[in-house]
């Protein structure tokens, strides 16, 4: 919207450039080029850009406009009309994964805005539920009628077949009904309607010669059609086809009924708009060491961040996308405050009480920084306070319409286990999850406790609902080679990648639907130009 105009005579045939960027490197690649729409300042760009997402990797996007003057394919001939740079968990994360945002790069100048949408591609979440039933099938038993399977198979691109479903045996009957059941369409097709799927008939036999009755073909588009006259099936044995003059078919499948059912994904609830809320706690016990010695894990060194500033902006930079307001409550445990030196183990960074809040992950490091010239460290470590701290929060919007994680930073040494994890037990039931990531060279036996994913944890007998903790050490990731950003980027990665599915596993079990979301976008009539 409201491009510069840099043509004398008429107005800017514009182009948009993506680029993507690499994470090591930082090294801008292109994407992608828009088609042009000539003669306009307010182009409506059709061409789209398919890329793979991730919530829990940080993909940059840079997107560069330019005026285009000739056929030239090369971007240094064309005029320069200003660039946005954002996240792809930033467009996904506004509201309605709509993001406006001002066009910047020439100075003095206002350069527009554009206007940015996504869309998560629909075909690959449907799965289908479907039952066949089968009529005058071949006898192949010599003291019984056949005892019928189906197997189902979807085609390759080079023409050959994979299995994608077995149906169970019908014993002893030429007239089989098989139970209804699910696959998703990626398995069945691969999300091509068009495919074909062949289906083959056999008799099940006790030591596994099972004997090839018949086979048909027919595809998605076709089944999707229902119980009808099209989806009655003959299954035909090509070899008795060859040999006798008289054959007709072994028999014919029918197709009974046929439901589609889309899984809501993630993205659904985010688009819908429900926001997710990040708290970090600090870990300020007298184990981590003298802040002022460099052994120190809270250590200010003035040319790097020490392991819980890594950790932090890792964790925090990323999960900010998902946060309209990106106000983020930061607390400290394990630590004597001042002025009275007594010891508290869910006490605000930014030392107040009523408001915890800090504004966006500069905010949270700056207020982390204060607190570790102010407070003295001490002990003993309970992680308890802070996760009910959280949970108190979370209780109070069992909605769907927030989520909260709770990152914990510490080295390691937990005081409070039995509490600790009464207080996930609890919290299993709400809104929440719960990263901790283990700084230091401690044994982290406990954490990996709490984390539950070899064993489901559990309190006075009572099991966690659902697995709501993730553990990483710091010390995995830390790069020998000194380039920390590779190494950040793979330790978020491992600690957010199963935020998406304990958030949909607890919207699962309240039955909490996504909201629809808003409208999209529709640009006024008057400005839309026919290309030529």
């Amino acid at each position: 919207r409201n491009l510069l105009d840099r043509d004398t005579f008429s107005k800017s045939d514009p182009i948009c450039v993506l680029y993507t960027q690499a994470i090591g490197n930082k090294e801008w690649r292109e994407f992608g080029r828009t088609e042009v729409i000539d003669n306009t300042l307010n182009p409506d760009f059709v061409r789209k850009f398919i890329m793979d997402y991730f919530f829990e990797e940080r993909e940059n996007l840079r997107f560069d406009f330019y005026d285009v003057d000739s056929k030239s394919p090369n971007l240094s001939k064309h005029d320069f009309l200003g660039q946005m740079f954002c996240t792809l968990g930033e467009i996904v994360g506004s509201q309605g994964s709509r993001l406006e945002k001002t066009i910047v790069g020439i100075p003095g100048k206002k350069c527009g805005t554009v206007i940015v949408t996504a869309e998560e591609l629909g075909c690959c979440r449907d799965s289908v539920l479907m039952q066949f039933c089968a009529n005058k099938l071949d006898k192949k038993d010599f003291f019984g009628k056949s005892d019928p399977f189906l197997v189902f198979h979807r085609s390759n691109e080079d023409g050959s077949f994979t299995i994608c479903h077995k149906t169970e045996v019908v014993k002893n009957t030429l007239n089989p009904v098989w139970q209804a059941f699910k696959i998703s369409v990626r398995a069945l097709c691969n999300g091509d309607y068009d495919r074909t799927i062949k289906v083959e008939v056999y008799d099940w036999d006790r030591d596994g010669s099972h004997d090839f009755i018949g086979e048909f073909t027919t595809s998605y588009r076709e089944l999707s059609r229902g119980q009808s006259q099209f989806n009655v099936y003959e299954v035909i044995n090509p070899k008795k086809k060859g040999k006798k003059k008289k054959y007709v078919n072994s028999g014919t499948v029918t197709l009974l009924s046929f439901l589609i059912e889309t899984e809501v994904s993630f993205l659904d609830y985010i688009k819908g708009g429900t926001q997710i809320n990040f708290t970090v706690a600090i870990d300020f016990t007298a184990s981590n060491g003298n802040p002022s010695q460099p052994t120190s894990l809270h250590y200010m060194n003035p040319y790097q961040l020490n392991a819980y500033g890594m950790a932090l902006r890792a964790v925090g930079e990323i999960i900010q996308d998902y946060d309209s307001d990106k106000m983020f409550p930061a607390l400290g445990f394990g630590a004597r405050l001042p002025p009275d030196g007594r010891v508290s183990h869910e006490f605000a960074l930014n030392g107040n009480p009523q408001n915890p809040y800090c504004h966006g992950i500069d905010g949270v490091m700056e207020a982390y920084y204060r607190s570790l010239k102010s407070v003295q460290l001490y002990g003993p470590t309970n992680f308890a306070p802070v996760i009910n701290h959280v949970a108190r929060y979370a209780a109070s919007v069992k909605d769907g319409s927030q989520y909260f994680v709770l990152l914990i930073i510490t080295d390691g040494v937990i005081s409070d286990m039995a509490q600790t994890k009464e207080s996930i037990v609890n919290a299993s039931k709400l809104p929440m999850s719960i990263i901790i990531v283990g700084v230091g060279p401690a044994e982290f036996d406990a954490m990996e406790e709490l984390d539950g994913d070899v064993v489901r944890i559990s309190s006075r007998g009572k099991f966690a609902e659902r697995d709501i903790v993730q553990f990483v050490p710091f010390r995995d990731y830390i790069d020998r080679s000194g380039n920390h950003v590779l190494s950040m980027a793979r330790l978020a990665k491992d600690v957010l990648a199963e935020i998406p599915e304990q958030f949909l596993s607890y919207m699962r079990v309240r039955g909490i639907k996504p909201s629809p979301a808003p409208p999209p976008y529709t640009p006024p009539i008057h400005v839309l130009q026919t290309q030529i």
